[in-house]
């Protein structure tokens, strides 16, 4: 299955919006937190970029197309963590997850400004950019890659019913010691089956916690 910038498996995922992507109230809490995020975004973004160049050649930024609302792509946003030839060396890399998702917790692809950057979770500050354009939201489900797309089945087809946000419940109750695909799906799910603007802000709390006590991540 091959995805267009707006894939026909929309037509698959859900005839009906979720109310979360028609929610105004939503989409000022995006919009507000996408500011707030690309402030603080502008101020560390020098010590960043001289990190980044001291430690390895090549691009400040990463972006790669991922796979948001109803299967429509963009082009995701970070501060660059690993080597400039990442997606080339990935077939030398062990996938320790179970399912459509690549993660390692131990990747030598991974620079050592890089580390750090995922650890504090700075290298996601580009992302504000995707939640103020409206490809992402600041909470969603987790953002997934075209090759993982392709090989959904109808089931985990839902989780794309929902934009893809910055955070998540994945992020506030398992973060990267998530190994299990399945079990991101079920959460992506139970996060649409209890989504309300409340709920959003107290994930939006949580995350703020998870991430200055540098819970889970790799």
């Amino acid at each position: 299955m091959r995805l267009s910038s707006y894939s026909p498996i929309s037509q698959v995922i859900s005839p009906a919006l979720h109310p979360s992507v028609r929610s105004k109230g939503k989409r000022c809490i995006d919009i507000v937190g996408a500011l707030l995020g690309l402030s603080i975004t502008a101020i560390l973004f020098l010590p960043i970029v001289f990190a980044i160049r001291l430690d390895s050649s090549g691009p400040i930024f990463y972006t790669q197309r991922r796979c948001g609302l109803k299967g429509k792509q963009f082009k995701i946003w970070k501060f660059r963590s690993m080597v400039t030839n990442a997606e080339q060396l990935k077939h030398m890399v062990e996938n320790e997850a179970d399912g459509h998702i690549f993660k390692n917790r131990n990747d030598p692809r991974i620079t050592r400004v890089g580390q750090f950057l995922r650890k504090t979770s700075l290298d996601e500050l580009p992302q504000f950019f995707n939640v103020l354009k409206g490809d992402m939201s600041l909470v969603g489900t987790r953002p997934p890659t075209s090759d993982e797309v392709e090989n959904y089945s109808s089931y985990h087809l839902q989780r794309l019913n929902v934009k893809p946000g910055i955070t998540g419940e994945w992020q506030v109750y398992g973060r990267s010691n998530v190994e299990k695909f399945d079990e991101i799906v079920r959460m992506d799910l139970n996060y649409q089956r209890k989504w309300s603007v409340h709920y959003d802000l107290l994930l939006i709390l949580r995350t703020i916690v998870v991430v200055l006590g540098k819970q889970g991540a790799y």
